[in-house]
């Protein structure tokens, strides 16, 4: 049966624009132990990738055993902010795919507006979205909640069933799902495909084919 034609493709920012998920998992590892949690980078990996704020320190809250206060991660964004200076880069192929794609695009990233623009300004990748940017300061829930991608799709009025969403995290996916759009798993990142396969979600692995896949989506 033919699907509605994909109308608004929505991408995730980190790990799907900008390849910053492995440096924040260095960093993240940093943290931990300095705050003496004994989270393992693959732990994190499959507890944060992707996860909101809230989810992020709720579950630090849960292995040390205590609250921390409400911004207690702005004194580590210095750490985050000089290693993406320094080692921070486009996903393989995105730009690539960007430039061949015809369908309005957007992106919807749980991260803060700041932090959204800074690595797509990095990654020379800004002009593509010009203000065309949602964050999940911009609602009551970030993912795995559809609240964000929901959000995103009334703003560039487009019903969610003509979404597309680009996501790289089981996080993502989810909120995908919940939102009614299809979700596109990119796998050649840190999470492995077997956490984002599910209903209504294409998987691959190597960007330069995202617009061949969006293009037989409804076919």
């Amino acid at each position: 049966m033919t699907q509605s034609p994909v109308e608004l493709v929505i991408f995730d920012c980190d790990g799907v624009l900008v390849d910053s998920e492995r440096i924040c998992v260095k960093v993240d590892a940093m943290i931990m132990a300095e705050l003496g949690c004994t989270f393992t980078e693959e732990e994190i990996i499959e507890k944060f990738v992707g996860s909101s704020t809230e989810v992020y320190t709720a579950a630090v809250e849960e292995q040390l055993g205590r609250r921390l206060e409400k911004d207690w991660l702005q004194q580590y964004e210095h750490l985050y902010q000089a290693a993406f200076d320094a080692e921070l880069t486009a996903v393989d192929g995105v730009a690539e795919a960007l430039s061949s794609l015809t369908t309005p695009v957007c992106v919807a990233s749980n991260t803060h507006h700041a932090g959204i623009r800074r690595n797509l300004e990095i990654a020379a990748l800004r002009d593509h979205f010009e203000e065309r940017i949602f964050s999940a300061d911009d609602v009551p829930r970030g993912k795995p909640a559809p609240d964000l991608f929901l959000h995103a799709a009334r703003s560039m009025g487009v019903e969610p069933e003509r979404c597309a969403v680009i996501e790289d995290s089981a996080y993502g996916v989810q909120a995908a799902r919940a939102a009614g759009m299809r979700a596109f798993g990119y796998c050649g990142g840190l999470t492995p495909a077997t956490r984002l396969e599910g209903p209504g979600t294409t998987l691959f692995d190597d960007m330069r084919d995202l617009p061949k896949l969006l293009a037989i989506a409804t076919h």
